[in-house]
């Protein structure tokens, strides 16, 4: 299971997904509400949580369907952690 669980509460994983070129914030809907934003490297920052392996991989094929060049991936160590 990839969600950690704290207490009584789920924290899902975050994710660091960055691409090439600027995506602007109409793009967070097809993102399920990620938070995109534009580097000076005329790259994109996709972030935020993600429920688990499938809804990562689900994003990732989104990311390809529609032609967008993956860069990167990273998986964020919580605080603490």
């Amino acid at each position: 299971m990839w969600a950690h669980h704290i207490g009584s509460y789920v924290a899902f994983v975050q994710y660091e997904i960055r691409v090439k070129g600027h995506l602007d914030s109409r793009w967070a809907a097809w993102f399920d509400g990620l938070t995109l934003t534009q580097a000076d490297d005329g790259t994109t920052v996709i972030h935020g949580p993600i429920v688990d392996q499938a809804a990562l991989h689900g994003l990732l094929q989104k990311l390809r369907d529609i032609g967008i060049p993956l860069i990167s991936l990273t998986q964020l160590t919580p605080e603490g952690e």
